[in-house]
């Protein structure tokens, strides 16, 4: 009787979460060829670089700061209920931009776009910290790195195909089938979601009625006072900042370095993407250390490691073998820090703490781009990239000696 009540939690369990990520990817999925698409739409429309550089703050910088009073939302209301909200929010705002270019005028479409990419912003970073904090409410705890892993490798599969799938229904159709196809991957994710039961978090109830910043505070101020915590944040937003160079300008590095060809650019994004889903996979299949901290630093030191590589290097398909296994450590390293935190902290605080963590992703990208793009034009990228590598090698020496050895 009791092998058969474990088996059936064991079945229940993992059908719930394999729904749970199912819904995300789906809805993922059709966000991304959206946000493709509309990129593409203003580039065609303006051939510029500020209307560029709009759209892009304006699909970044909204998530930045809405992600941690998305946190604060995340512990205070059901966040099923919050996650389905945000899915809404941002078909029926998609839909509009469909109705828009259906029956409105589309000679000043520019500034609606820019408001539609930003209020899309909004939504998923209300979404994005209630969809971390649920994860450890459906996953057992010894389970959790191989999820995170497998969700990370669905999520680099949707956005190594969204681009491809967005430019084919281009090619055949308008932007408007691009558009309905998001409210229709949204409507399905919508119904897969509402099949996964979700309970409120235990302490939810017990929340005493503070003000919305106050609980916010709460939050800042839990997560500076928690060493490891404190740390795991920290490490993590170095690391998205010293990745920059290696991860986001590797176009101008081939462009330079080895020429003006279309091949080699294809190839070194195939390669990045192949590797962060292959990582993924691997940390599915493998599980990740027992001490998790090692996982992280595992992450840290292959990522460095190769990183250099990457740096020296003066053949392109070397170039390109050290892209696909340098990607391959992404995952280790963002998953095995989601793990830890969802591990670690209360049930009651995930939410705020997976918003600091939004904030921190969506911070400190542009701001290591704002930073490391101007130098590219005084600096020789090579060195941008074996620096940044040496200091990602001294993050997994410092986490060894900071955490690790508490372990």
């Amino acid at each position: 009787m009791v092998m058969k009540e474990m088996q059936s939690y064991s079945q229940m369990w993992r059908r719930n979460t394999v729904l749970f990520i199912f819904s995300q990817g789906i809805t993922l999925f059709g966000s991304s060829i959206v946000q493709m698409a509309i990129i593409w739409q203003v580039a065609l429309e303006t051939s510029s670089g500020l209307w560029m550089t709009v759209l892009t703050l304006s699909s970044t910088i909204p998530q930045m700061i809405i992600s941690i009073f998305g946190g604060v939302l995340a512990d205070r209301y059901p966040r099923k209920k919050l996650i389905l909200f945000a899915d809404m929010g941002i078909a029926i705002v998609t839909f509009f931009l469909v109705l828009v270019f259906l029956f409105g005028k589309t000679a000043d479409i520019l500034p609606l776009l820019v408001l539609v990419s930003a209020l899309r912003s909004i939504g998923s970073g209300i979404q994005t910290p209630a969809v971390s904090a649920v994860i450890p409410q459906i996953v057992p705890e010894e389970q959790l790195i191989r999820y995170n892993g497998i969700n990370g490798s669905m999520m680099a599969i949707v956005q190594f195909a969204s681009p491809a799938v967005a430019g084919g229904i281009l090619s055949v159709g308008s932007f408007q089938w691009i558009l309905l196809i998001d409210v229709v991957t949204a409507i399905i994710g919508i119904i897969i979601l509402c099949l996964v039961p979700i309970g409120n978090p235990p302490a939810m109830e017990e929340v005493p009625a503070e003000t919305f910043f106050v609980d916010m505070k709460a939050g800042i101020i839990y997560a500076a006072g928690e060493k490891k915590i404190r740390w795991l944040l920290l490490t993590y937003g170095a690391f998205i900042f010293l990745s920059v160079p290696s991860s986001f300008l590797t176009v101008l590095l081939i462009e330079r370095s080895f020429g003006n060809n279309y091949l080699f650019l294809t190839v070194n994004e195939m390669a990045g993407f192949a590797g962060m889903v292959l990582g993924g996979i691997l940390l599915g299949i493998w599980g990740g250390f027992k001490n998790r901290i090692k996982t992280l630093i595992s992450g840290l030191f292959g990522f460095g490691i190769l990183s250099l590589l990457l740096g020296i290097t003066s053949s392109f398909w070397v170039f390109s073998v050290s892209m696909f296994m340098m990607c391959l450590f992404i995952p280790i390293v963002q998953s095995s820090t989601t793990t830890m935190l969802q591990e670690q902290v209360p049930d009651e605080k995930q939410g705020r703490i997976f918003g600091l963590l939004g904030v921190i992703y969506n911070g400190f990208m542009p701001f290591g781009t704002a930073v490391f793009g101007p130098l590219a034009d005084a600096i020789k990228i090579q060195w941008m990239v074996i620096i940044c590598g040496v200091f990602i090698l001294c993050l997994g020496f410092l986490s060894f000696f900071n955490v690790g050895k508490n372990d």
